[in-house]
């Protein structure tokens, strides 16, 4: 049998809840776990008026819908660690559905049979569209790390920050099929966007940004710029 965990690269980006045909009482536990994460079987049950054992349920077929994701908490005072549930990012239609997946590998193949320098010209395009995407973002821009954090979550990414030595991995991809036919355009497509919202934003461009794709068990990574270095530095436009 295939062992899944081990397989270099992250998992495709679930599908939206609302593509799925959920109960009205497994949604209110989905909305339920996504606004107090982690949440806990125990509270879950108290606050909606279930029975543990009902919540249990709904949280093991949500897990297995790609939509919750269970983990290990610290024990309140002595006793076992206790499981804790946090919500999955499903991708955000608007940004990046399932409906552009054929066009993105269509896009994708096409770059890579005519363009002369593949991976400049997808990085070109990402740039663009990461342009695009942190103009129409109502987030706080005051914080360009955490700015891009919140922009690749609402792409279906997932990411999760490490530390600026180990970067932020991604366990999810919006478009993995296309990015494992055309890993050199579509993942310079995505590290572009990143480096257009930094720069859309005035922060750190240059030195330290980074995609390594599919090269760890259920992760790709990202490491972003040092944010001490001045935007005017390193940013392409300014080499221009």
């Amino acid at each position: 049998m295939e062992n899944r965990e081990l397989r270099p690269g992250p998992r495709a980006t679930p599908t939206p809840a609302s593509h799925l045909a959920l109960s009205p009482q497994r949604i209110t536990v989905l909305d339920d776990v996504r606004a107090h994460a982690p949440a806990r079987i125990n509270d879950i049950a108290e606050r909606l008026g279930l029975h543990a054992n009902t919540v249990r349920e709904h949280l093991d077929a949500l897990v297995g819908h790609g939509l919750v994701e269970c983990t290990t908490e610290p024990a309140r005072g002595r006793g076992r660690p206790a499981k804790a549930y946090r919500p999955m990012p499903a991708a955000d239609p608007g940004l990046a559905g399932r409906d552009y997946a054929g066009l993105a590998t269509a896009l994708a193949g096409h770059i890579t049979r005519t363009s002369s320098d593949p991976a400049a010209d997808a990085r070109a395009a990402g740039r663009e569209w990461g342009h695009e995407l942190a103009r129409e973002s109502v987030c706080d821009t005051a914080d360009p790390h955490a700015f891009v954090l919140d922009l690749l979550m609402r792409l279906g990414f997932a990411p999760h920050d490490r530390g600026p030595a180990l970067g932020v991995t991604l366990p999810m991809c919006p478009l993995l099929d296309a990015a494992r036919r055309y890993p050199t355009v579509v993942c310079q497509v995505h590290l572009g966007i990143v480096e257009g919202a930094l720069e859309e934003v005035g922060a750190p461009t240059g030195p330290g940004l980074d995609l390594l794709p599919f090269t760890e068990p259920g992760a790709c990574r990202l490491f972003l710029p040092d944010p001490t270095i001045p935007a005017a530095c390193c940013s392409p436009r300014s080499r221009t």
